[in-house]
């Protein structure tokens, strides 16, 4: 039996009259996310390419924090997750999002120790 989807979006700040209009007002909100994403890739402004937080630069936190907002909303709106119980959605949303975390985590200080010991002349550049 099907039933209604629900025809807004960003918590009912925008509403849209049909199904078709909402996928269109979705594709040009992941448009924008992915054209800010894109144009700071080219133009990698000094302010966040010299800056630092937690041992990255704040340029690849802001790709990461806006990959992350894409892939949510897409499994929010396509995946229709907005019309499951909670304890369903916190289970697809934050399980997947507290690995994505420790992985990148885990990535980075590795990274950064591997660097660490090339630099420190432990072992040579050999490639």
């Amino acid at each position: 039996m099907a039933h209604e989807h629900k025809l807004e979006i960003f918590r009912g700040l925008l509403k849209f009259k049909s199904n078709t209009q909402k996928i269109w007002g979705v594709l040009i909100f992941l448009s924008i996310v992915t054209t800010i994403e894109v144009a700071l890739g080219i133009v990698k402004p000094r302010a966040l390419t010299h800056s630092h937080i937690l041992g990255m630069k704040i340029l690849n936190w802001i790709f990461i924090i806006l990959t992350l907002v894409k892939a949510y909303y897409i499994a929010w709106d396509f995946m229709h997750l907005r019309d499951e119980k909670t304890s369903l959605r916190r289970v697809i949303v934050w399980v997947p999002l507290f690995l994505i975390g420790y992985l990148i985590f885990i990535l980075l200080f590795e990274a950064d120790y591997i660097h660490n010991v090339y630099r420190d002349g432990f072992i040579t550049w050999s490639f």
